[in-house]
C-alpha cells in the first residue's frame, strides 16, 4: 500500500475546553481555527480543503458543517463533514491528510468542534447510552456510556486483577498534568483519597474515573511536502504513521472486554507505515483515549506499551507519567482537558504538535525520538484511529 506524498502539520489551535455558553458553535469553531491560521502564517485564503468533524448530537445546529464553514471564511472550499462517535476529530483530521496525499489540494484544515452542554445531562446520558447498538442494548436494557465501559472495568479486574486505585491513579496523574494546561476544563489537582471517595457512576467506575461533558474546538492546518518547502517552513511535523480500524457495534458478539481489538489493528496498521517496533523505546510522548480511566489502562496494553494485564502497575509505578517509559496524556487528557466528540482527536494532534515543537512549557516532555502518538476511539471501539507523528 502505498501512503501517496509525504504530509505534514504546519499549524495547530484550540479553543478552552469547558462549559463555553459566552460562544455560538461558529464561534467556538473560529477560535481554532484563528490560532491554527496564525500558526501557520497563512490566512483563509490559503486553505483549499476544510473538514469539519463534529458529532453533532446535543447540538442545536442539525447540520453544522456548513454554518461553521461560512463563519470561518472557508465558504466554497468544502466542508466535508464526517463523524466517527468520539474519534470524529481523527476521522477528520484522516480525511484532510489522505486529500493532501492523494494530490487532490496542497493545504487543507481539519477543524473538530462540539458543544455538549446544550442539553441536560439525563438527555446526553440518554443520548449516549444509544452509541452502541441501539435495539440490542439501549432499547432492551437502557445502556449508558458509562455502563458500557464499566463492563469493560469489571472485566479487566476480574482477569488480571486491576484495581480501583490504579484506575484513580490515572485521573490524578491527568488532573495533575492538566493544571498547567491553561486550555483544560478542570486545571485543579486531586488526591488518590478524593477520587477513591468519590461516588459511583456505573460500577466500579466512580466520578472522577469518568470524563465529563465537554463544550471545545480545534484545528490543524496540513500541507503537502511539495508546498511545505515552497513556503519555507522548518517546523513542521510529519505524519509518519496511519492506522485505521472498527469493531462490531454489538457488544454481544465481541470475543471478549478486556480489550480493544479497533485499538490493536490501527496500532499494528500505524506501527508499520512508521517502522515502530517497540513503541515505548521509539516514542516520546503518546496521546490516548482515557474517556473513562480503564480506557487509559487498556491503551497502554493494547497499543504495546506494556504486555496484555499490566496496565494498571504501569500507571502505579509511574511509567506513564513524566520521567516515566512513556509519558501519556500529558495535557491532561479528556479526564480532566475535556471531551468535547469532535474536537478531541484533533485536539491530541495539538497535543502532540506542541511536545514535538518543544513548545509544551511546563508540561514538555523529554524528546530523543522526536516522536509521538495520539489514539482515539469512538464509542466502545466501534471506531479506532492511531497516528504517529514525527519531526
Amino acid at each position: 500500500m502505498s501512503a501517496g506524498r509525504r504530509v505534514g502539520i504546519i499549524g495547530a489551535g484550540c479553543s478552552k475546553f469547558g462549559i463555553r455558553d459566552d460562544v455560538t458553535l461558529q464561534e467556538l469553531a473560529f477560535e481554532a481555527v484563528s490560532e491554527a491560521l496564525n500558526d501557520a502564517s497563512l490566512t483563509k485564503d490559503d486553505i483549499e480543503m476544510s473538514v469539519v468533524g463534529i458529532a453533532g448530537t446535543r447540538s442545536y445546529e442539525l447540520m453544522p458543517a456548513v454554518p461553521v464553514n461560512e463563519y470561518c471564511g472557508f465558504a466554497g472550499k468544502g466542508p466535508v463533514r464526517v463523524e466517527a462517535a468520539c474519534a470524529t476529530g481523527s476521522a477528520a483530521v484522516y480525511t484532510a491528510y489522505s486529500s493532501i496525499a492523494s494530490g487532490m489540494v496542497d493545504v487543507a484544515i481539519a477543524v473538530g468542534v462540539e458543544k455538549m452542554s446544550e442539553v441536560d445531562t439525563p438527555t446526553s446520558l440518554a443520548v449516549g447510552g444509544r452509541s452502541g447498538s441501539y435495539l440490542w442494548e439501549f432499547h432492551q436494557y437502557g445502556t449508558t456510556f458509562p455502563g458500557y465501559y464499566a463492563m469493560h472495568a469489571s472485566a479487566h479486574m476480574a482477569e488480571y486483577g486491576t484495581t480501583e486505585e490504579q484506575m484513580a491513579l490515572v485521573a490524578v496523574k491527568n488532573h495533575r498534568n492538566a493544571v498547567h494546561n491553561e486550555k483544560a476544563m478542570f486545571r485543579k489537582e486531586i488526591s488518590l483519597e478524593k477520587a477513591l471517595s468519590s461516588r459511583y457512576v456505573a460500577y466500579p467506575l466512580r466520578l472522577f474515573d469518568c470524563s465529563a461533558i465537554t463544550d471545545g474546538s480545534s484545528a490543524v492546518v496540513l500541507a503537502s511536502e511539495e508546498k511545505i518547502r515552497e513556503l519555507g517552513i522548518d517546523n513542521a511535523v510529519w505524519i509518519e504513521g496511519v492506522g485505521f480500524s472498527s469493531d462490531t457495534a454489538n457488544m454481544t458478539r465481541r470475543d471478549g472486554y478486556t480489550t480493544l481489538r479497533a485499538t490493536m489493528r490501527a496500532g499494528e496498521m500505524a506501527y508499520r507505515m512508521a517502522g515502530i517496533d517497540d513503541p515505548v523505546r521509539q516514542l516520546d510522548v503518546a496521546a490516548v483515549h482515557d474517556c473513562f480511566t480503564i480506557a487509559e489502562i487498556m491503551a497502554y496494553e493494547d497499543l504495546r506499551f506494556c504486555r496484555k494485564g499490566e496496565g494498571g502497575r504501569f500507571v502505579e509505578s509511574g511509567d506513564s507519567d513524566f520521567g516515566g517509559k512513556l509519558p501519556v496524556n500529558t495535557f491532561g487528557g479528556l479526564k480532566a482537558k475535556g471531551h468535547p466528540l469532535g474536537a478531541t482527536g484533533v485536539a491530541m494532534f495539538y497535543e502532540i504538535v506542541k511536545q514535538l515543537r518543544g513548545e509544551a512549557g511546563k508540561l514538555q516532555v523529554d524528546l530523543k525520538n522526536y516522536r509521538g502518538l495520539t489514539h482515539n476511539i469512538g464509542g466502545t471501539g466501534h471506531f479506532g484511529w492511531v497516528f504517529v507523528l514525527g519531526v
